[in-house]
């Protein structure tokens, strides 16, 4: 490998940047299983808009398309209005 300094400075850009987007989508992940798991309807209506909000904040990070997200909302979405 070249150890040019441009290289280096890349390497250790791409680095941070893996470890921020894996905490984004962990994140993501986490809330979004916690949701899944509510029980009550009350639960659910009050964790919603705070996963929804993560989950927009996801497309604007680049972590997610907007299509996808979509989906992910409708199913949450879905899930609320079962339960009871």
């Amino acid at each position: 490998m070249i150890k040019s300094r441009s290289v280096l400075k890349n390497v250790r850009k791409s680095a941070r940047r893996r470890k921020a987007n894996r905490a984004k989508k962990r994140r993501l992940k986490d809330a979004v299983k916690k949701y899944n798991k509510t029980t009550t309807r009350k639960q659910a209506e009050k964790m919603y808009p705070d996963v929804q909000s993560i989950i927009d904040k996801s497309i604007q990070d680049g972590l997610m398309k907007k299509n996808k997200a979509a989906r992910y909302k409708t199913r949450l979405s879905k899930r609320l209005h079962k339960q009871k």
